[in-house]
């Protein structure tokens, strides 16, 4: 049953440049690279996909705005406090007092040992999302520009899925543009369950992020060491979208209206790889709704650069969420210091 209990206070309704639907869990990490059983201690971090793109957002000058089911809980208190502590519009936050709050584990530990992630998450209060509990009447009332959401929230339920998907139908109608992070994750679903589920998505999205290996696995898109050849299949998906291929250490490359477009990568320190992906996401939304009509191939070129940058410093931050700061973003891209952007 849903209440209002632990409601942030509510920001002024005006509209969102992006609003962003997914689970967010508590991390658990002992430190210093310690293995779990060694651990007296943990160090708690907030995180989630979508509400990770949110704050980078927020931090970046835009107005952000997530939307989950949370527990009325001091856990779920937590969350939501401190995703709205950066910025972000919480106040359509769904409040349920019937379930749980995620939580996950995470053991850093280098080559050649791989950090390991423990989920405890079955039975989260987003996971019983349904689709009627989305508030049918937000893209009507509340101008959005982009609804984003991932592929992590498909797979966390059958529920999670539908009420996703409607979510993003609703936006579309809304005159809202939909963006996706197909953001696989293994110990959720199969390769071919997540292609399947992804299905639908993918083709209400007009903003499709993909790391490589997942369009490889799972959109069947042959490897080659051409990034337009492997452009033009994943184009074959959705050829009205703007596909982001991340391609880790090899940079990222888009496709827009035929044209492709590559950049390199920001050198960083990886303190905090966790979120890598989602600051991306947020970098690249941030300069794209920079243009103040409909995007150009340019704008989608320059987006490149600044995921790039909003990665990068992401890495140099402990835990999940990006603090970084616009200043500093706009340093890193004045530096120069990365691949030249090519046509």
């Amino acid at each position: 049953m849903a209440n209002t209990e632990g409601t942030q206070p509510a920001v002024p309704r005006r509209g969102l440049d992006v609003l962003a639907f997914g689970e967010t869990m508590l991390r658990f990490t002992p430190p210093n690279r310690l293995r779990l059983e060694q651990a007296d201690a943990l160090q708690v971090h907030v995180g989630g996909s979508e509400s990770n793109t949110a704050v980078g957002l927020a931090r970046l000058g835009l107005r952000a705005g997530w939307i989950s089911r949370l527990p009325s809980t001091a856990l779920g208190r937590m969350v939501c406090g401190e995703i709205a502590k950066y910025g972000v519009d919480v106040q359509h936050v769904l409040w349920c007092d019937d379930a749980r709050l995620g939580l996950y584990f995470f053991e850093e530990a280098g080559p050649p040992r791989g950090s390991q992630v423990i989920y405890d998450r079955r039975d989260s209060a987003i996971s019983r999302i349904q689709p009627a509990d989305y508030p049918s009447h937000l893209f009507a009332a509340l101008p959005v520009r982009v609804f984003h959401t991932t592929g992590i929230t498909l797979a966390i339920s059958q529920t999670a899925q539908r009420t996703a998907e409607a979510a993003a139908e609703q936006a579309r109608r809304g005159g809202a543009l939909v963006s996706f992070d197909v953001n696989y994750r293994s110990r959720l679903w199969s390769p071919a369950a997540a292609a399947a589920g992804c299905q639908r998505m993918i083709q209400l999205a007009n903003i499709i992020f993909v790391p490589e290996r997942d369009a490889e696995s799972l959109l069947q898109v042959p490897s080659s060491t051409d990034p337009a050849a492997m452009m033009q299949q994943l184009a074959k998906h959705n050829p009205q979208a703007v596909w982001v291929m991340t391609r880790g250490r090899a940079g990222s490359v888009a496709w827009m209206q035929g044209e492709v477009f590559q950049f390199g990568i920001f050198t960083s320190d990886e303190i905090g790889r966790l979120g890598g992906g989602d600051a991306f996401s947020a970098g690249f939304l941030t300069r794209y709704l920079q243009s103040p009509a409909e995007a150009t191939p340019a704008d989608v070129a320059d987006a490149l650069r600044w995921g790039a940058a909003t990665s990068a410093l992401k890495y140099s931050i402990p835990g999940d969420l990006p603090l970084m700061t616009r200043d500093e973003v706009l340093q890193l891209l004045a530096s120069g210091s990365a691949a030249s952007l090519r046509r």
